[in-house]
């Protein structure tokens, strides 16, 4: 019989990596003469990659401050920055969202394959795992920089999956954002949508099959794929 496969984001998934990502962009807008930002302002500007963080943050900034403008170079060495900080302090304050390591432990014993597909950096996203010790319960570790693309297009997760050796029809996604959802929805697989996720948009606005608030009794969706 087929293995199930779960393929799961990573920051605000299954991680709360939040501060640790507020204190690498601070760290360079200040650099920059940028403001700062909050965590609950970090959580609604990642999903997307460090890039995308760093020109959200500004361009949000930007719409205030029109005498500021910010060349391409300035902003790929904020990123290049961001990326050196962040990823020496990589796990400071970051920890695993509820119930994750027993449900981790729980899909193992279940013979139940598992991978990150992650727009987090790929090096980095593995050094996380590895400093917050859940590295090993993961077959394939897939970042933005992986392949020539990354979510929301479908092909993140449909190369992870048969990487994996995995079916297409008997594989899941689990994430926090729209990003997720759409490359879920893309790859027709179910997906399952962690609440107060790192996104702007609304639960409600988000494609989802289940929702969940955390880890804890996510087995009990989990075993309905199993039984079919």
């Amino acid at each position: 019989m087929q293995k199930l496969t779960i393929l799961f984001d990573l920051d605000g998934t299954l991680i709360d990596t939040a501060p640790d990502l507020m204190n690498a962009h601070n760290y360079v807008m200040k650099k920059f003469g940028y403001e700062t930002r909050s965590t609950e302002e970090i959580r609604n500007l990642v999903g997307k990659g460090a890039s995308s963080l760093i020109g959200r943050s500004i361009w949000g900034q930007a719409k205030m401050e029109f005498s500021k403008v910010v060349d391409e170079k300035i902003k790929k060495q904020m990123v290049k920055e961001f990326i050196d900080y962040y990823g020496k302090n990589i796990a400071i304050e970051s920890k695993l969202i509820k119930g994750v390591k027993d449900f981790l432990e729980w899909s193992k014993k279940k013979n139940i394959q598992m991978g990150i597909c992650t727009n987090k950096q790929e090096h980095l996203a593995i050094n996380l795992l590895k400093e917050i010790k859940i590295y090993d319960y993961f077959e394939y570790v897939a970042g933005s920089n992986t392949f020539d693309y990354c979510k929301p297009d479908p092909r993140h997760l449909t190369n992870v999956i048969e990487i994996m050796q995995g079916d297409i029809k008997k594989s899941i996604m689990i994430g926090d954002s729209e990003t997720d959802a759409e490359s879920a929805k893309a790859a027709q697989i179910p997906f399952i949508l962690v609440e107060d996720g790192y996104t702007e948009k609304k639960v409600s606005d988000i494609h989802h099959n289940y929702l969940i608030k955390n880890f804890v009794g996510i087995d009990e969706i989990i075993n309905k794929y199993l039984i079919d």
